[in-house]
């Protein structure tokens, strides 16, 4: 690192030189999609000579801390800038347990710094086809988001409120009372569909189904992991496999009764 590098904190004024840098990077991310990140997050960049080269977000959910949006401008890589703006990031909090999404590329770097592996992501987009009309599903009223937030609480052991309050606001939340939910929402080059909470996959499926029908044609994206068995179906309607993240996290607590899964994440809603 040079002597001309400096460090500050992530604030809106930031955004656009960070969509400067997901989108050198390939990332689909849209203004709006950073603001949001941030505005339920803490954060730092990295400066040199006043323009920004890297980035690292830490989003506080209760006892889980998320890390994400990490990114370093492809010049000022293999310098150990990685490495010191996430450890910056994640001294802004100090939850029982962090959790991340790694690419091959970051693996190593999170490995070393006490990360271990826990599953896998996978990410789903395409054309979605035509789809017929799902009974059974509903779309959430604004009295009922307290439950849902329970309900997601109980199933990964973090307190995603913030979280779910912003994505309320901008999208909408399907839901099967007692069962499960799901969040669709403007993302990237469409919509996304993030996060799914499921009892089982027969679940999943439906608010899927519910929340994708009357849509064809249009650009969708859905990420699942590894616990769960409707890739098939997913590919069947549009959506293909495109990528794969690995689930990481340092530290442990207690996810959830066990009465739900963990279906699918926000779909890098964080990163």
């Amino acid at each position: 690192m040079t002597q001309t590098l400096n460090f500050a904190p992530f604030g809106p004024e930031h955004l656009d030189a960070a969509l400067r840098l997901s989108r050198e990077a390939g990332w689909p991310h849209r203004r709006e999609d950073w603001a949001l990140v941030q505005s339920v997050s803490q954060g730092v960049v990295a400066q040199e000579d006043g323009r920004v080269v890297a980035t690292a977000l830490a989003t506080p959910f209760g006892p889980v801390g998320m890390v994400n949006m990490i990114i370093v401008d492809e010049t000022m890589r293999g310098r150990g800038l990685g490495r010191e703006i996430m450890q910056q990031a994640m001294a802004l909090a100090q939850p029982q347990e962090w959790r991340l999404v790694a690419t091959q590329a970051g693996l190593p770097l999170y490995l070393k710094l006490g990360f271990v592996e826990c599953g896998l992501v996978h990410q789903h987009q395409g054309h979605v086809a035509e789809l017929p009309a799902v009974q059974g599903v509903r779309w959430a009223e604004a009295a009922e988001l307290p439950a849902i937030v329970a309900m997601d609480r109980d199933t990964n052991g973090a307190d995603r409120a913030s979280l779910l309050t912003a994505l309320a606001k901008r999208g909408r939340i399907a839901l099967i009372d007692g069962k499960g939910f799901a969040v669709m929402r403007d993302f990237g080059r469409g919509h996304v569909v993030g996060p799914v909470v499921a009892q089982d996959d027969a679940t999943a499926r439906d608010l899927l189904g519910f929340v994708l029908a009357g849509r064809g044609g249009e650009f969708m994206r859905v990420d699942t992991t590894d616990q769960t068995d409707i890739a098939g179906w997913l590919q069947d309607i549009g959506l293909a496999r495109v990528d794969t993240g690995i689930a990481m996290r340092r530290g442990n607590i207690q996810a959830g009764t066990g009465a739900f899964q963990r279906f699918a994440l926000a779909a890098q809603a964080l990163g």
